[in-house]
């Protein structure tokens, strides 16, 4: 009954005549074979020319006489139409009404092979179409760096002439100059010197992937210090206090790391200008997860509404005025730049308009902190 009912193929052979002598309702509808028809056929009647053959010698006992194990084939089978279809065909010994016989089970996957050669297809095309996009946006990423190079480096060069004529004209004519026009030699100055930096800013931006590298074990403070003696030493009349840490360890790419901490430290600088008591405050926290730690710069600035802190680390978005506080909105595109190559994130914090907190949350992989 379990034999006659089960919904897989199945068929019996006599090991020795290999005739079939029993074969329940599924595999009648499989093969469309008339039962009594298929009483009459021999075992290898059902196999491409050659297969059964195959079957029978993997029957056979091994060499030291021990009875093969039952095992999962892949093969043909014929149906009555002349179709061949693929199977996936298991067969065990066992002894049926006196025969030494070989039960045969067998499930049609033909249209599971189909899919699997379709997705294999898809998978390779795929996989072609992914090759070649990469090598259109190196080339494009190539090209890009190559045209920003160029760019930045006749921008620098005519901006330095301009500069230079600039400083000239202020220098050597500024008595025969009004007020109003030595204004215009001011304002002129002023731009050359915003445009000087913001090419600087765009260089640095599109080429920080280039500078990507091994990560290390560092230590930032010396880093920071030494970017901090710059800040004052440019402007000397500000008084700020400055906390931080004896050390800060952590794993990373050093050359991109001290710029993301050069914008970090000047943006924290310029936005505590107005502050008569301004501070920094500069810290390593530890990350929502083991392998992380955070970077933090926090000041007693301006701050920002918490509303538009979505747009901080947008390029060229700006959240106050260059006329209360000069600047081109990249530095904090460039942290949150070097954060992803880092495969970090970065996030910023204001209260009411006072102060503010930048973090950057750094993955500690690649090395081991001493």
């Amino acid at each position: 009954l379990i034999f006659e009912a089960n919904p897989n193929a199945m068929w019996v052979f006599d090991l020795t005549t290999l005739r079939i002598f029993a074969v329940n309702q599924a595999a009648v509808k499989f093969y469309g074979i008339a039962r009594k028809v298929f009483m009459t056929l021999g075992m290898e009647a059902l196999f491409p020319e050659g297969e059964g053959a195959e079957l029978l010698s993997s029957l056979r006992p091994g060499t030291d006489g021990k009875e093969v194990q039952p095992e999962m084939r892949l093969c043909k089978q014929n149906k009555m139409d002349g179709k061949q279809v693929l199977v996936e065909l298991a067969w065990s010994h066992v002894k049926w009404d006196g025969h030494q016989a070989v039960l045969v089970s067998l499930a049609d996957i033909s249209d599971r092979h189909l899919a699997d050669s379709s997705l294999k297809r898809a998978n390779t095309e795929l996989q072609q179409t992914l090759l070649a996009q990469q090598d259109e946006l190196k080339n494009v990423r190539h090209d890009l760096l190559a045209f920003t190079q160029a760019v930045s480096s006749d921008l620098q060069d005519s901006l330095h002439v301009a500069h230079g004529f600039a400083a000239r004209l202020a220098e050597k004519y500024s008595l025969a100059l009004d007020e109003q026009g030595r204004h215009y030699v001011r304002r002129i100055q002023a731009s050359i010197s915003q445009l000087a930096r913001l090419v600087d800013d765009l260089r640095t931006l599109a080429q920080l992937p280039l500078r990507s590298g091994a990560v290390e074990a560092i230590d930032l403070a010396p880093v920071c210090q030494s970017l901090i003696a710059g800040l004052r030493k440019r402007d000397p009349t500000r008084d700020v206090t400055i906390e931080m840490t004896g050390s800060l360890l952590l794993v990373g790419n050093k050359s991109l790391l001290t710029t993301a901490m050069t914008c970090l430290l000047e943006n924290a600088w310029k936005f505590t200008s107005k502050k008569p008591e301004a501070w920094i405050k500069v810290g390593l926290l530890p990350g929502k997860v083991a392998s992380e730690l955070v970077l933090v710069v926090a000041d007693n600035g301006a701050g920002f509404d918490p509303v538009y802190g979505g747009n901080l680390f947008t390029a060229f978005q700006r959240l106050h005025s260059s006329a209360d506080f000069p600047g081109n909105g990249l530095g904090l595109a460039i942290i949150k730049r070097v954060a992803q190559i880092h495969g970090g994130m970065v996030w910023a914090e204001s209260t009411d308009k006072v102060g503010a907190s930048f973090f950057m949350a750094l993955p500690q992989t690649g090395a081991s902190v001493p």
